[in-house]
């Protein structure tokens, strides 16, 4: 299976888009659309499958669709790159604690943006505006290794109650498969 590029949505005459509006405005048009059919599910915050999945921002992941979830399933927590940042755990603890997940799932992919970017970036930035960023970029150039230290600071953490099922991957954006990780580098 193979990741193509998303169909435009056709614009109507009283589109926002199609009369010059911006993309914004286009999503509030879209939500209109949506919401004069919604229904509440009636749903509970509490994700029925208590599973919580932490994956990069990147455009080219349907998450839903790739892991055949649907709504309510699980949480879905995404950053540049997916790494497991202070902010994640945060996420995560919260997940845990209050809204009975028992599983983290880590999904990083081919192709990140990360893996060309450095911690110059964060220096180019105070540079340019004159303050430096308070976070890290956390650019890395060996998607396995982040994978596993991604799952370790999940792994770690004093604040999580369920590490015994975190499992981490590697998406490939050309092919939709994912490839799991072994948390234990090989010695080979």
């Amino acid at each position: 299976m193979s990741i193509s590029a998303p169909q435009p949505v056709p614009h109507s005459a009283d589109d926002p888009a199609a009369t010059g509006g911006t993309v914004t405005d286009r999503l509030v048009e879209a939500n209109r659309r949506y919401a004069s059919d919604f229904h509440d599910p009636g749903m509970d915050a509490r994700p029925v499958l208590k599973v919580a999945v932490v994956a990069c921002m990147d455009a080219r992941l349907d998450l839903h669709a790739a892991l055949g979830l649907e709504l309510g399933d699980c949480h879905t927590i995404r950053n540049a790159g997916g790494v497991v940042t202070d902010d994640i755990i945060r996420s995560l603890t919260i997940s845990q604690r209050a809204l009975g997940t028992r599983s983290v799932v880590l999904i990083h992919h081919t192709g990140c943006g990360l893996l060309n970017l450095t911690e110059d970036f964060r220096h180019e930035l105070e540079a340019e505006v004159g303050q430096r960023p308070a976070w890290a970029v956390e650019a890395f150039k060996d998607l396995d290794q982040d994978v596993r230290q991604s799952m370790q600071r999940v792994r770690t953490s004093p604040f999580l109650l369920h590490k015994d099922d975190v499992r981490g991957f590697v998406f490939d954006v050309h092919t939709g498969l994912l490839r799991e990780i072994d948390p234990v580098e090989s010695q080979d």
